[in-house]
């Protein structure tokens, strides 16, 4: 009777240590799983610009390279606060400056020219040169992509270059440059801003 209660003992035992460990896997296994699920499910955009410091820049920056097709669009009263009257009146009203007045004619520095109103990369100083007109030229531009070429008003023969990012007046191009287009870009030192290379 003894060793019949001691065996029936025993087997509960046992019987019930086997239950307490599959328990045990079991939520070690949803605690795997549980983990391996919040390291899938992505973040959201808000909760990852949130965590920024103030100091970081999101990678999400417009790139000043290469125009990607996405227009700078302001209000009139938005671009006189933000550009000298100087400015404006080239850039916003297609004035032009005269002729060896401005900055940039006579500058032979190596660096890059971008425009002065959103400062999308335009020109390079390597295709810079003397043109004896008095405004700085050049023979092509970085990227065709950051530029728009469009004929003047009616009853002007010229073709006017404008930013294509901004839409600002740069200048014109004209078909008496030099080799290896024949193009001259005649820009306003006004509508550029220069960025000496590093």
């Amino acid at each position: 009777m003894r060793f019949g209660i001691t065996t029936t003992f025993t087997v509960l035992t046992v019987t019930a240590l086997l239950i307490a460990i599959g328990c045990a896997g079991s939520a070690a296994s949803q605690n795997e799983n549980a983990a391996a699920a919040a390291q899938s499910t992505p973040v959201p955009a808000a909760t990852k610009n949130a965590s920024m410091t103030a100091g970081e820049t999101s990678t999400a920056a417009v790139s000043d390279e290469l125009f990607d097709g996405k227009k700078i669009v302001k209000t009139d009263a938005d671009w006189r606060k933000q550009l000298s009257p100087e400015q404006y009146y080239v850039l916003r009203e297609e004035g032009t400056e005269r002729p060896y007045t401005g900055e940039l004619n006579d500058n032979k520095e190596v660096g890059d020219y971008h425009c002065a109103a959103c400062k999308l990369k335009l020109f390079s100083s390597k295709t810079k040169y003397d043109s004896e007109t008095g405004w700085p030229s050049f023979y092509q531009p970085i990227n065709k992509k950051n530029v728009t070429e469009k004929p003047e008003k009616a009853g002007d023969d010229r073709i006017e270059v404008e930013c294509a990012r901004c839409g600002s007046h740069l200048g014109h191009v004209f078909d008496d440059g030099p080799e290896p287009t024949g193009l001259r870009y005649c820009m306003n030192s006004l509508a550029l801003k220069f960025e000496k290379a590093k």
